[in-house]
């Protein structure tokens, strides 16, 4: 299997079929990541697609080949940023400020998964994910996001941001303490949420 940066010189090359590998092998992760940052499909669907359409455009601004990876999630990153300051669909909310009754239709435990509850209580996990996330500041919320869901590491972290490790970490620590937070305050006990957190 071809590498990113052969399949980055190839498609700089003119082949057309290099960079529909690239976007086959990256998009997955790509809207992964657009829809936790921004918690909606569609709006993670759309901005996925003005991602890869940016880096098809920009792949020749790329000096590194090698270094792909967290030049497509800097781009994604910025994007995304871009795409919830133009919506404005969620605004950060003090801790303090969070609806004690928020946690609607959760167990004290997690259904059998072979259940047919398990598809529904999942999905209603994942809103509830999604809500606290959005819930938390944004440097906090992308960290979490890359680290916990995109599985990358501290210093891909730091180098997609242009920060240090130490305050990836920092951020990193703080964001999970508020997700706690909410977490307790929506009365989610922690092994319902453990496989999706």
């Amino acid at each position: 299997m071809m590498t990113d940066a052969e399949l980055i010189r190839k498609s700089l090359d003119g082949e057309l079929a290099a960079f529909n590998t690239i976007v086959w092998r990256w998009q997955p992760a790509i809207y992964r990541f657009a829809l936790r940052f921004l918690g909606d499909s569609e709006d993670a669907r759309d901005v996925t697609q003005k991602i890869f359409i940016k880096v098809y455009k920009n792949l020749r601004s790329l000096h590194d080949p090698e270094r792909f990876s967290a030049w497509i999630y800097r781009i994604a990153v910025n994007m995304c940023k871009d795409e919830r300051k133009r919506h404005r669909k969620h605004e950060f909310l003090p801790i303090e400020n969070i609806d004690k009754n928020a946690s609607r239709a959760h167990a004290a435990s997690a259904p059998d998964r072979n259940s047919p509850a398990e598809r529904m209580h999942r999905e209603d996990l994942q809103r509830l994910l999604n809500d606290a996330l959005a819930r938390l500041p944004e440097a906090q919320r992308t960290v979490i996001i890359m680290k916990e869901f995109q599985e990358l590491k501290f210093r891909e972290i730091a180098e997609i941001l242009g920060i240090s490790e130490n305050t990836v970490k920092s951020r990193m620590y703080y964001g999970l303490d508020a997700l706690r937070k909410i977490f307790a305050i929506w009365n989610i006990d922690k092994e319902v949420i453990h496989y999706e957190l």
